[in-house]
């Protein structure tokens, strides 16, 4: 795992990118809870950490843990499809170059062995860990995935942007976050 990830750290396959290559990523190969989300955003570039902003405390509450768990316990690992920002197109961030998971994303999968619970976020990770939803709208993809069968869940973007999906969707945080909690509490040994 050490190797990947210095590997990984000096990546720079994808050099036009507008702010440039900066891998960013949380792994440890004790990680039991695996989240799994599109790409950094450019707040994320800037700062060097994963969902350091007002998304990450929303899915920090979803999970039912506190920011020195999230960031510290080498139990929680954060690896997106893409590791870099990839730039902002004309709805949003553009996705993740195909590239980054055809490099990192088997031999990381490989190596974490410990995982029992993955946290999915966005299509182009459902795609990935759940090919059979490819497609699908966040709706079904949420409520297929929504009892962690198997070990995953699917949960919308924790983005504020979100805000009338989640009202428009309320068994989400009435029933699935519960089992998002429960599920982290045991993984994390609580």
């Amino acid at each position: 795992m050490q190797t990947l990830i210095t590997q990984m750290r000096a990546c720079t396959l994808c050099k036009d990118l507008p702010l440039g290559p900066k891998p960013i990523f949380q792994l440890d190969p004790s990680a039991t809870v695996l989240i799994v989300g599109q790409a950094p955003g450019r707040i994320t570039h800037k700062k060097g950490r994963p969902f350091d902003d007002p998304s990450g405390e929303r899915l920090r509450a979803w999970m039912g843990v506190d920011k020195t768990t999230f960031y510290d316990d080498p139990r929680m690992g954060i690896f997106p499809m893409g590791l870099c920002f990839p730039g902002t197109g004309a709805s949003g961030d553009n996705p993740p170059p195909p590239i980054c998971a055809q490099t990192w994303r088997k031999p990381v999968m490989d190596v974490l062995q410990n995982v029992r619970l993955t946290l999915v976020l966005g299509a182009y990770a459902i795609e990935w860990h759940l090919p059979q939803l490819k497609g699908s709208s966040v709706v079904k993809a949420v409520r297929h995935a929504s009892d962690g069968r198997d070990g995953v869940f699917v949960l919308p973007h924790p983005s504020p942007r979100n805000n009338r999906w989640l009202r428009q969707n309320p068994w989400f945080e009435q029933d699935v976050v519960p089992r998002i909690q429960d599920t982290v509490r045991q993984c994390l040994g609580g």
